[in-house]
């Protein structure tokens, strides 16, 4: 069956080996998860659970921080339409580098990708957005005197000058190879992919990008031309997709309400959702589901489970296993699911209305936002 992963749309179910070798890029095995397992002193359950599945160059990340060379984090967040709980994980995971490896930690805001991209997303709306966008972000915990939270249209003036340097390099023929440009394409869609390359050379050290896979074509330029310019090429750490509601191929879209549960959602709207749209892996009755058991590879309340809610990796497969013997019901699991949304949700919901004085010390105030601001790129 065939399948379609881009920067803005992915369909079909995925073969994520298939995508990987399409993309070039490494398998995260046995022997880089030890090494990352004896450097942080434990895994992030993305990792064990081989939800980051891939990289490029994150052997040489290790290789600087033991050599005490260090590495700096860049992640971040394009804004059009509302945040869901998949466009955390990334940054939970960032989180955790950033704390385990005490790194500083950059994160964009290319305010500019949406409105170029979407035809009917004004200029106003995206901005409207952002500002819900930096709070949910900044909410998060991250390290506040080792992290720069910026916008493309506030901070490109600084940024100004690498990004030509950037720009001069890379061809319109590059960047329809990559991203599949035509001729009828704007041209701020050809050019704003240059602007998200320049994060990686705040640094005179290497960086890692934390991103779903389907992100991975920003900074394939980046690796061609970082040593012409003096610089690393960027490391990549690569995750597979949460899956939407509604089945386990492609992934969760926040255009389609049915798919997503959005951070805005409340407890009457997540469990109606999950309810009524999560896809079940349990058998048509029940008298089947106690004999045959269900299915938890294709059941997405036990997938969300495991990729995002259920940390303990004991309950996890208690659940797994009574689900599979048909001990557990398609409904108890979803029940299950429900109350750990909630639960994430509320908590978050408590961080982001007290993100405000966080997010201006973020984007200006905080020690390493400061230097930033003071410092021409």
């Amino acid at each position: 069956m065939t399948f379609k992963v881009t920067p803005w749309e992915v369909t079909g179910k995925i073969d994520y080996d298939k995508l990987r070798r399409d993309f070039g890029a490494k398998l995260i095995d046995k022997e880089l998860k030890n090494r990352i397992k004896k450097n942080a002193g434990g895994l992030h359950h993305f990792l064990s659970r081989d939800f980051f599945f891939s990289h490029r160059d994150f052997n040489l990340i290790l290789k600087d921080y033991e050599k005490n060379k260090g590495f700096f984090l860049y992640t971040g967040r394009a804004p059009g339409g509302d945040m869901t709980i998949a466009h955390l994980i990334p940054f939970i995971f960032t989180k955790w580098l950033q704390k385990t490896f005490d790194v500083n930690l950059y994160i964009q805001i290319p305010d500019e990708e949406k409105f170029l991209h979407k035809q009917n997303l004004s200029w106003e709306t995206v901005q409207e957005k952002t500002r819900e966008d930096l709070k949910h972000i900044a909410s998060l915990g991250f390290n506040q005197d080792k992290t720069f939270l910026f916008q493309n249209s506030e901070y490109i003036k600084n940024m100004y000058p690498m990004l030509m340097k950037t720009a001069k390099k890379i061809t319109n023929s590059t960047m329809k190879a990559v991203f599949g440009f035509k001729d009828s394409t704007n041209i701020g869609m050809s050019f704003y992919p240059a602007i998200q390359m320049v994060p990686t050379f705040f640094e005179k050290k290497r960086c890692v990008i934390p991103c779903a896979i389907d992100q991975d074509n920003y900074w394939r330029p980046q690796r061609d031309i970082a040593e012409k310019l003096g610089f690393y090429k960027t490391a990549t750490i690569h995750s597979k997709f949460l899956p939407p509601l509604t089945g386990v191929e492609g992934k969760m879209s926040a255009s389609k309400s049915e798919t997503a549960i959005y951070l805005s959602d409340n407890e009457d709207v997540v469990k109606k959702k999950v309810m009524k749209y999560a896809f079940s892996g349990g058998q048509p009755t029940l008298e089947e589901h106690r004999k045959k058991g269900g299915n938890p590879d294709i059941d997405v309340a036990f997938q969300w489970l495991y990729i995002l809610f259920e940390l303990d990796d004991k309950k996890i497969e208690k659940i797994r296993e009574e689900y599979k013997l048909g001990k557990m019901l398609t409904g108890e699991l979803k029940t299950i699911l429900i109350n750990k949304i909630n639960n994430f949700l509320k908590e978050h919901s408590k961080r982001k209305d007290k993100a405000d004085k966080i997010v201006d010390k973020l984007k200006y105030s905080g020690k390493l936002a400061k230097e930033m601001w003071n410092k021409t790129i």
